[in-house]
């Protein structure tokens, strides 16, 4: 794995790199928010770690700069906060995982792992003439290309995953939203900020069509 670690704690830092580098994985450690979000952009990185509290910009900033700026690397967060809003708010914020201090390190590892065989798995899906890549957060046909929210390419992705089969709205929050406590009608709103992206494109050749009394399936060969 290449591994962004970021970290303003030098000791932790070192602990962790060390720990990663024994293991055979790559890794470039930064402290500040700014170094961190300059990384993501100019580098090339499987998964990583980002602290919460920096000195900086904290890492709801870092976060956010990262997916606003396209960056779709697995991110796992690092923090003395344990309460359910904080692990909330750091998850809507775009991290895929949460790992409260202290911590042992077999344990950030083996997270880190599944991060990162999660992500490899997340390859771009072509159907027909779409091309949806969920590390650029890109949905793309012929010349035209929209960027999608993390929430968004979620989304698309568990229904092109099952590609003319009908999915509840329970079934998608289970998927997209990961447990979060959402209203299911959560999902009419971001299936209606698909439809307007998915319009924008050139005869994409899919079209998300409303299943009645069951929620919503994406069918390809549909006419624009």
């Amino acid at each position: 794995m290449r591994v962004l670690l970021v970290e303003d704690d030098t000791n932790l830092s070192r602990i962790i790199t060390r720990g990663l580098f024994e293991r055979g994985h790559a890794v470039k450690a930064v402290e500040t928010g700014s170094e961190a979000v300059q990384s993501a952009v100019t580098g090339r990185f499987d998964v990583a770690i980002l602290d919460w509290e920096l000195p900086d910009l904290d890492g709801i900033g870092v976060l956010r700069a990262w997916r606003s700026a396209g960056v779709g690397m697995p991110v796992i967060m690092l923090t003395g906060r344990g309460e359910v809003d904080d692990k909330v708010t750091g998850l809507r914020a775009g991290a895929d995982d949460y790992l409260a201090k202290p911590f042992e390190f077999e344990e950030l590892l083996a997270r880190l792992e599944a991060l990162f065989r999660r992500g490899a798995l997340e390859g771009p899906v072509q159907l027909g003439q779409v091309i949806i890549d969920p590390r650029k957060r890109t949905v793309t046909a012929g010349i035209g290309v929209e960027k999608l929210t993390e929430r968004e390419s979620a989304l698309l992705l568990e229904l092109a995953r099952n590609a003319g089969e009908p999915l509840t709205r329970s079934q998608l929050v289970d998927k997209v939203w990961r447990g979060e406590p959402v209203n299911p009608n959560v999902v009419d709103v971001y299936i209606g900020y698909l439809r307007t992206k998915l319009d924008r494109l050139p005869n994409p050749g899919i079209a998300i069509t409303s299943v009645r009394k069951v929620g919503f399936r994406l069918d390809i060969g549909m006419p624009t």
